[in-house]
């Protein structure tokens, strides 16, 4: 997979402006941003869900049929045998690529994938009992039902899921949004070839194209150029993109790296079509969108079963700290009140994922009279707009806790890049406008805490040197995410709150 290394890209990034709202589009894409666009199911979390459900029911079957015939007291025998063998079965589904959804559209093929499978776990299983001479102990009666039951199961289990995924096909819940870029000759032979075979998977909304002219026309195949490279950014902040399919030759080299260059700042998935390459690379270079092989160029940051990881970490930590954390806020909330005249929170617009505008929570730390939503003045140190309270709060960063609502409500995540009030300014230039790319930091939801915020990089960044530290911070967070890298931030944050709020007024 091709990556984009953030920090040439800042330094190579085209001339223009990255701000939202500033690229007129045309108005097919504006037709298409303003249609209604029905929420769609990860074809990965789908499959995952599927196996899980299929492997308990096998096992619940086993164990069930076990109880109700063998003689009690040999459950130390028979559960790692009936566990064991799901696993296999799980294992041979897989192997025969029966846990996909377009394998769970079909019905015959389907049905034949998986009987075969479970057969040929059945003999593997008959065969260790001879070998490890354990026929006395497992009952015939009880295998054979487990086998005949079993695989009137997974003929049932899959024609309800094929239904499921058909109903579901229908709706169009399991299509990817889909752009293509490129015209021409070479993007109509690409719409053939998804029209073909890749329909069910594919939404295709349009085609952008630097080109105009002959080598790219208006329309193609019935479906409309609906703008320039630079502008599928501007559509793709508007309107849900889930993939770019890049329909250029890998000869192409400096077309295909100006447009990475371009797109790179999108949470969306990048593919050159591998239609157009002479060249035939082995089987597991392709990966494939329905039937069509492409070369993967970039990922989302974080999509399918880490996106659900993260979802319950977000929600579990975000739960158990307004708990924990609840007397803390009360007091906080109190001695606001106490401390100057004025409501407890301050509402502030911010740019969330995708750069869409978010309004986050915070505690007051400023005098109302002074109140700056924009953040037009960052506050320095001894700043008089902020209060006694508000100086103590901002310092130990408890004026963040309101944000714990944000993340319950899906706008914020706990960790992730901080988010920005819309006009902060590094030595009088907007953000967005002192580092190129800035956006690429919001391919992920923001966060309550951060890598940057944990190496130091909180508080005031009233320097573009600042600034570009701190974003280098987040495009580093984005392209090493995990699991474990969200836990090790959330441990170090108290720890950073101490040894390293020089910055925080």
């Amino acid at each position: 997979m091709y990556r984009v290394d953030p920090k040439k890209a800042i330094e190579e990034h085209a001339s223009r402006s990255d701000a939202p709202g500033t690229i007129a589009l045309s108005a097919k894409a504006e037709e298409i941003i303003a249609a209604p666009v029905d929420p769609t199911l990860s074809s990965a979390v789908i499959a995952g869900v599927a196996q899980i459900v299929e492997a308990v029911l096998l096992a619940l079957l086993g164990y069930g049929i076990h109880a109700a015939y063998v003689e009690p007291g040999q459950d130390g025998f028979y559960i790692p045998m009936i566990l064991g063998s799901v696993l296999v079965a799980n294992i041979a589904f897989n192997a025969v690529r029966s846990h996909r959804v377009s394998a769970y559209r079909t019905t015959f093929s389907q049905m034949g994938r998986v009987l075969g499978a479970w057969v040929a776990v059945m003999l593997v299983l008959m065969v260790g009992i001879f070998f490890f001479k354990a026929g006395d102990l497992v009952s015939r009666v009880w295998l054979l039902t487990w086998f005949v039951s079993g695989a009137a199961l997974l003929i049932a289990y899959r024609l309800l899921l094929r239904t499921l995924v058909q109903r579901w096909t229908a709706q169009g819940r399991l299509k990817r949004r889909t752009v293509i870029v490129g015209g021409g000759a070479d993007a109509e032979m690409l719409i053939e070839q998804i029209q073909a075979g890749s329909d069910q998977d594919i939404n295709l909304l349009g085609l952008f194209d630097d080109r105009d002219g002959e080598r790219s026309p208006d329309v193609v195949s019935g479906f409309h150029k609906l703008g320039r490279v630079s502008e599928l950014i501007e559509f793709a902040r508007r309107t849900p993109v889930d993939l770019v399919i890049v329909s250029m030759p890998l000869s192409a080299e400096k077309r295909v790296l100006d447009m990475l260059t371009q797109l790179w700042v999108l949470p969306v998935d990048i593919r050159l079509s591998a239609h157009m390459s002479k060249l035939r690379f082995t089987e597991k270079a392709y990966s494939y969108v329905g039937d069509l092989p492409v070369l993967d160029m970039a990922d989302r940051p974080i999509s399918d079963w880490n996106l659900v990881f993260k979802w319950v970490f977000d929600k579990v930590v975000a739960l158990t700290a307004l708990v924990l954390l609840s007397p803390i806020m009360l007091i906080t909330a109190i001695a606001i009140k106490l401390d100057s005249k004025g409501p407890v929170f301050f509402v502030q617009n911010r740019h969330g994922f995708n750069n869409e505008l978010i309004r986050i929570y915070k505690f007051r730390s400023m005098r109302t009279d002074n109140l700056d939503f924009g953040a037009a003045k960052l506050v320095t140190k001894g700043d008089p707009r902020v209060t006694k309270v508000g100086r103590f709060i901002r310092r130990t960063s408890i004026d963040e806790l309101p944000q714990l609502f944000n993340v319950l409500k899906g706008e914020l995540s706990i960790v992730g890049p901080r988010p920005h009030a819309l006009q902060a300014k590094a030595e009088n230039q907007l953000y967005y406008e002192a580092v190129e790319g800035y956006f690429a930091r919001h391919r992920v939801k923001p966060g309550i805490t951060g890598w940057a915020q944990v190496n130091g990089w909180r508080g005031e960044t009233d320097t573009i040197d600042k600034i570009m530290h701190r974003v280098n911070h987040d495009l580093y967070y984005i392209e090493h995410w995990s699991i474990l890298l969200d836990f090790y931030i959330l441990v170090m944050t108290p720890v950073s709150l101490v040894a390293k709020n020089e910055n925080a007024y």
